[in-house]
């Protein structure tokens, strides 16, 4: 993106995406770039400000993890967090040393100079075994923790927290990134709906070639939903050819529910019935990833055939996220694979066509903000995350259609409940989940044997951590009751109780 902002380079905290966030929920853009990012495309981006994430190693190790602050602080004002605090201490001529008191956890920072609108005594959340023992020369120490180490530290140039501003439990922590962007290094914050609109709009014109047409692939989602609606605003409705497939794999009545929306919403859009083509494709596969890369695949058969040839496509849009990016590539080290994403990849050669994802460096609440900006209807924004495989991986096991049927029906119990209760948007993302697993059960006085049911809620801000929807019991007992009466072939119903992490929103 060409946008002007500030650059966040990862030294492998768990909470650098929570920077970029907070940050652009002040107003200000912001991209995350690995810690070893080269100094020219810094320049390049000509960013108001740098700042060190935190990270697990200590900067005094051969091994850990540097570069050169003294150019960064030639670009651009920095601010330096946890671990970046200690790399600016280390290299500027401070001390930095194991601590024999380790913080982790809730703390207190007492002020003797603040940052911003923040109480002189400040909760802040700390996570660290090595602490800075002397500031850098230039370097006033102006917060110290409840065990006496600094906690903050202001320069001509820099900042230094030891302490996280990111995370919710920090009290007024934007307060502090607000008064960096601002104070220290002169932005205002510009980063809202229409303006970022507009700027992807500019982009898309300025990528898509006049003569050149886009296929967007539709899922019934919000992502992928904006996308189109997105491109559709920039290029105008001829140019825009887009595919709405019914995979077999979607909830009860979707298909026809969501192409009536989008036809509503003025998109070009075709419907194409390729439920047997993945049905028959996943007939055996039991293996999570398998299936996810045997849905993609016929995806891309079934869009190739989708289209007139004849027509000047040369792309393929995709609603790839930013935590999409983040969780696919590891920024230090090597990267770990939890689970492929299917927005997230090249395309196979065959089809010949180049990539455009222009929510790509934009998180899920901004996708929203876009869509309202855009003209969708509410109720299509306000969905559910609902993955790209579809109802295939909330089917334990080989899928079937009989499987399938029970899915679907249990689902539509379960969604039409929460929606009931008016609790549906108090939650993230809501599902059930199918186990390859029979119990016996009483029902009608008679002996069953049938699929146990496990129920998912969850609260999240965007997906990348998740804790699990706290339900009054008398809910859950109501819920259970009204999917084992209605729903033929379940007899037992459980709950989730598992956070992410350990776990992963989805099962599989």
């Amino acid at each position: 993106m060409t946008e002007r902002g500030f650059l966040i380079l990862d030294f492998g905290s768990q909470f650098t995406q929570l920077i970029a966030r907070r940050l652009r929920e002040t107003g200000f853009y912001s991209e995350i770039h690995a810690y070893n990012y080269s100094i020219d495309e810094i320049r390049k981006h000509n960013p108001f400000g740098i700042i060190l994430s935190g990270g697990p190693n200590s900067v005094y190790e051969p091994q850990s993890p540097r570069r050169d602050v003294k150019e960064l602080l030639e670009v651009a004002p920095v601010l330096g967090i946890c671990y970046g605090m200690q790399l600016l201490t280390y290299q500027l001529g401070g001390e930095v040393e194991r601590s024999d008191q380790r913080e982790y956890g809730l703390n207190r920072v007492a002020w003797r100079e603040t940052f911003g609108a923040i109480p002189s005594d400040q909760q802040v959340w700390m996570s660290h075994g090595d602490s800075v023992k002397k500031a850098p020369p230039g370097f006033q120490v102006v917060g110290v923790s409840d065990s006496g180490h600094p906690a903050a530290m202001k320069g001509p140039r820099a900042w230094g927290l030891q302490f996280h501003p990111e995370v919710s439990h920090t009290f007024k922590g934007t307060e502090i990134l607000r008064a960096f962007a601002h104070h220290l290094c002169g932005a205002s914050p510009t980063w809202n709906a229409p303006h970022i609109t507009e700027v992807l709009i500019k982009d898309i014109r300025t990528k898509v070639a006049a003569d050149e047409h886009v296929l967007c692939g539709l899922s019934g989602g919000v992502d992928s939903s904006v996308v189109a609606a997105l491109l559709t605003r920039a290029l105008g409705h001829e140019r825009v050819h887009c595919v709405f497939v019914d995979n077999g794999l979607l909830r009860k009545n979707e298909f026809e529910k969501v192409l009536a929306a989008y036809k509503e919403t003025g998109l070009n859009v075709k419907g194409v019935d390729a439920s047997r083509e993945f049905l028959d494709a996943l007939k055996g596969k039991t293996d999570p990833e398998d299936k996810r890369k045997t849905i993609g695949r016929v995806f891309i058969e079934v869009f190739d055939k989708s289209y007139d040839h004849k027509i000047n496509i040369k792309y393929l849009a995709q609603g790839t996220l930013y935590p999409d990016v983040i969780e696919s590539v590891s920024s230090v080290g090597g990267s770990v694979t939890i689970k492929s994403h299917h927005n997230v990849g090249g395309l196979p050669e065959k089809m010949k066509l180049k990539l455009v994802e222009p929510v790509r460096e934009l998180f899920k609440d901004e996708v929203r903000k876009i869509g309202a900006e855009l003209g969708l209807p509410k109720d299509m924004l306000g969905r559910h995350p609902f993955p790209g495989p579809g109802l295939a991986i909330r089917c334990l096991g080989e899928v079937s259609e009989e499987k399938l049927r029970i899915l679907k029906e249990a689902d539509d119990v379960y969604i039409s409940f929460l929606r009931e209760k008016g609790i549906y948007d108090e939650i993230w993302q809501a599902f059930c989940v199918l186990l390859p697993v029979k119990t016996v059960g009483v029902q009608g006085d008679g002996r069953t044997y049938d699929h146990v049911l496990a129920l998912r809620a969850v609260t999240s801000m965007d997906g990348m951590t998740a804790d699990w929807y706290p339900f009054d019991f008398t809910l859950l007992r109501e819920i259970s009751n009204r999917i084992t009466n209605q729903v033929r072939g379940v007899n037992r119903v459980v709950y989730d109780v598992t956070s992410k992490p350990p776990g992963t929103i989805e099962w599989e």
